[in-house]
């Protein structure tokens, strides 16, 4: 309720809180909420083509803002307003830094302290400054333009440095295994010293070496100069190459060689980008003749049975694996294999299988079955030539019982045995493949339908026995397992597999 004399102030003067209400000089001047009190209104510029601002009139829709959505309305405008204000202008950084000017013989007072550091790493003598203060210098240098000279001159102490060496590996004197030694330790010694001349001169490489198109990085300009005037040379590339070749072949043959010297030696010429051409081409071609002289001498020898040279075959292949483990280039994998199977298998296919295979087959020897098996699947003509041998085998060995008039009593068990022999060797040691299962199917068909009906009546009489018998050592089991091979030995005879499967 308001006061009836002056209904501008409120009856109770008491906030909801119980404090005292109080009244602003505006409020006390105007008591009436009628009257509206004076705000000035912000001028426009005059070539503005905003519409005017309304909201400071009463009835503007601007003025009216429900109290839920007054707050989030105000906000958005403020948003707006700094994203236009961010649109308009944008903020720009700029790098004031002055470069301090440098001395007039700056460039050859550096340089020189520089080349002194270089020529105290590659002598491994002490470096008398901080690597900060020659890291400093060094960007000094870079960011004043002198990275090209700086880079040239460095080039060339390191050129003159590897030139020097030359003359200790060109003395004739020096056997080979000298020789590999002298090449292994000089080149651990240039890795770490182009190691500690690009980190003095990183800032070098990487803001001028490693970006340019037209020079090489520190590291590789390091091994570009070892290569070219330390390998590169066919004295002494020749020479390496030899020395490597005579250590394997002695590791072959089974005497101790130095691992670590063939491993540093073979990473030195990946790292050159020399290993395939210096060196791998010339290995391969020394294995192809010795393990082709080695299995042609194999061969002759009679002595030599299938079981043992199939063991040699696998031992060889693994220690050429350990080769490929211990220091050859992956990349030398591949060809290497291929090469040992094709010198130790592949070239002997035939004459392995006439040392021996029969009597393997005879006497079930499933892991040189499964051994020759894996060696003749790596070549085109391995299980042809196997599954013929294997299927000739079937043949001679059924046509032996088959034909032999003294042993009709028991040649359907022998036949069963046969059968239920080369079944297994299929399942153990061929890995079930349908190309010796398909060879039994026509090998004991031939066999079988040898004499006529004879078969089939020996067949029939011996199931007539069998159930007649009723042999009560067997239990059922046992019994319709006879019965089923007895079956399957029924159905290779000539019209009878026909006439079932109908």
């Amino acid at each position: 309720m308001t006061d009836r004399t002056n209904p501008g102030l409120m009856s109770n003067p008491l906030l909801p809180n119980g404090r005292k209400r109080r009244l602003t000089p505006l409020h006390k001047k105007h008591r009436d909420p009628t009257l509206i009190p004076y705000q000035p209104v912000k001028r426009q510029r005059a070539n503005s083509n905003a519409p005017p601002n309304m909201a400071h009139l009463p009835g503007s829709n601007n003025h009216k803002m429900s109290a839920g959505t007054g707050g989030s309305a105000g906000r958005v405008g403020f948003n707006n307003l700094a994203k236009k204000s961010n649109q308009g202008k944008k903020l720009v950084i700029k790098n004031r830094k002055v470069k301090p000017d440098l001395p007039e013989n700056y460039e050859a007072e550096t340089w020189s302290k520089l080349a002194e550091v270089i020529v105290a790493v590659q002598l491994q003598r002490s470096i008398s400054y901080s690597l900060e203060e020659l890291y400093q210098a060094v960007e000094n240098m870079c960011s004043h333009k002198m990275a090209a000279n700086l880079y040239s001159n460095l080039r060339r102490e390191c050129d003159h440095h590897v030139q020097s060496l030359v003359p200790k590996f060109n003395q004739p004197e020096m056997g080979d295994s000298e020789l590999l030694l002298m090449v292994s330790k000089q080149w651990n010694d240039h890795c770490n010293q182009m190691i500690m001349i690009r980190s003095i001169f990183l800032y070098l490489d990487r803001t001028y070496a490693v970006p340019s198109t037209s020079v090489l990085s520190i590291w590789d300009m390091g091994l570009d100069l070892f290569g070219c005037h330390i390998i590169s040379p066919a004295r002494v590339q020749n020479r390496v190459v030899k020395g490597i070749l005579s250590l394997i072949t002695k590791e072959r043959h089974g005497e101790t060689v130095d691992r670590v010297l063939l491993k540093n030696l073979l990473t030195m010429l990946v790292d050159l980008r020399m290993y395939s051409e210096a060196f791998e081409t010339d290995f391969l071609l020394e294995t192809e003749t010795v393990y082709r002289t080695e299995s042609l001498r194999m061969m002759r020898d009679t002595e030599f049975t299938l079981p043992e040279y199939l063991s040699h075959v696998d031992r060889r292949l693994q220690q050429e694996m350990e080769l490929l483990n211990n220091y050859l280039h992956k990349s030398t994998r591949k060809p290497l294999i291929l090469c040992v199977e094709k010198q130790l298998i592949g070239e002997h296919l035939q004459e392995i299988l006439d040392k021996g295979y029969e009597s393997l087959l005879e006497a079930v020897r499933v892991s040189e079955l499964s051994l020759l098996y894996g060696f003749f699947a790596r070549f085109k003509d391995g299980l042809p030539l196997m599954s013929k041998a294997f299927s000739d085998y079937i043949k001679k060995s059924g046509v032996a019982i088959v034909s032999d008039a003294e042993r009709e009593k028991t040649m359907v068990h022998e036949l069963l045995e046969l059968k239920s022999k080369v079944d297994g060797i299929i399942e153990k040691a061929f890995k079930n493949s349908q190309l010796f299962q398909g060879v039994v199917r026509e090998g004991f068909e031939a066999v079988v339908n040898r004499r006529q009906n004879k078969p089939a009546e020996l067949i029939a009489k011996y199931v007539d026995v069998q159930l007649r018998s009723g042999n009560k050592e067997w239990t059922d089991e046992q019994m319709e397992r006879l019965m089923d091979k007895v079956m399957v030995l029924f159905r290779f005879i000539n019209g009878v597999g026909r006439t079932i499967s109908i």
